[in-house]
């Protein structure tokens, strides 16, 4: 006969339903993590909380293959495809899902039910095959610059992806509704309170600057605070435009934030870092 279960004994399970970090790994990635039972809304304010804490650890696996890439002198260009690379795949690509369905969506120029039913769908057209070629162009090419030329390419690997979830993160603001009653956008959206997004926000900041000063001096964390702004600023101009065109966020543009966050970080670094 099986042990009888204690109080104080706490299954994998249970440990991720009370962690918003371990739910948000399990969640937004597709590396081993704790099985998350179910997801009630108390949970999923911890999780989408934890969203750019789960991006620096997503940061620091890409980085280092970005650094791996970089001694065995691949070259700049192929140290950052490499890390590009091993960060879509951690995810599971769900981030340029969300990119290719939204850009899909939007750039079919239907009413908001149409575009919605759209991105529903599985199958990726030509918008949403043309964003994913344009963003991870643009990525590349920031990431291959003269201004981020060796270890500056693992500084920007390892910080961009916790800052472009800071947008992710703000976009689930309580003030933001959802554009489905159901899903896994619904889940999240409308759940965070203000402070929550401010603190996030200032830490993200902090570590991306913090680490730019102690790396390469105080020029690189003056750029890196300016490109967290440029990135949550165009995040929200993104997400003004989605709602204005749909009248709510799905799982979908959540993804999209991030993405389109995350180039705006690495195009202003390339320009001024």
């Amino acid at each position: 006969m099986a042990p009888a279960r204690t109080p104080n004994r706490r299954t994998r399970s249970d440990v991720a339903t009370r962690n918003g970090l371990l739910a948000a790994w399990g969640l937004f990635t597709v590396l081993p993590a704790p099985v998350v039972a179910e997801v009630d809304e108390r949970l999923a304010v911890r999780a989408i909380a934890s969203m750019p804490w789960v991006g620096l650890g997503l940061g620091l696996i890409a980085g280092l293959g970005c650094a791996i890439v970089t001694v065995a002198g691949g070259g700049q260009p192929l140290a950052i495809a490499a890390g590009l690379a091993i960060l879509a795949l951690c995810t599971g690509f769900l981030h340029l899902d969300g990119l290719a369905d939204t850009a899909d969506g939007l750039g079919s120029r239907k009413p908001a039910h149409e575009a919605l039913t759209i991105m529903r769908q599985s199958d990726i057209g030509p918008m949403g095959v043309t964003a994913i070629i344009l963003v991870l162009a643009l990525e590349i090419a920031a990431g291959g610059s003269g201004h981020l030329d060796g270890w500056r390419g693992v500084w920007l690997l390892v910080t961009m992806p916790m800052v472009a979830r800071v947008s992710a993160l703000s976009a689930t603001g309580r003030w933001i509704p959802s554009a489905h009653k159901k899903g896994f956008g619904a889940l999240f959206a409308g759940k965070t309170h203000p402070a929550t997004i401010v603190v996030a926000s200032v830490i993200a900041a902090v570590i991306a600057a913090g680490s730019g000063w102690l790396l390469f001096g105080w020029r690189a964390a003056l750029v890196a605070v300016c490109a967290c702004l440029a990135s949550w600023v165009f995040g929200v101009a993104w997400r003004r435009h989605i709602l204005a065109r749909l009248g709510g966020l799905t799982g979908d543009t959540f993804g999209s934030l991030v993405e389109m966050s995350g180039l705006a970080y690495l195009l202003t670094l390339a320009l001024f870092a």
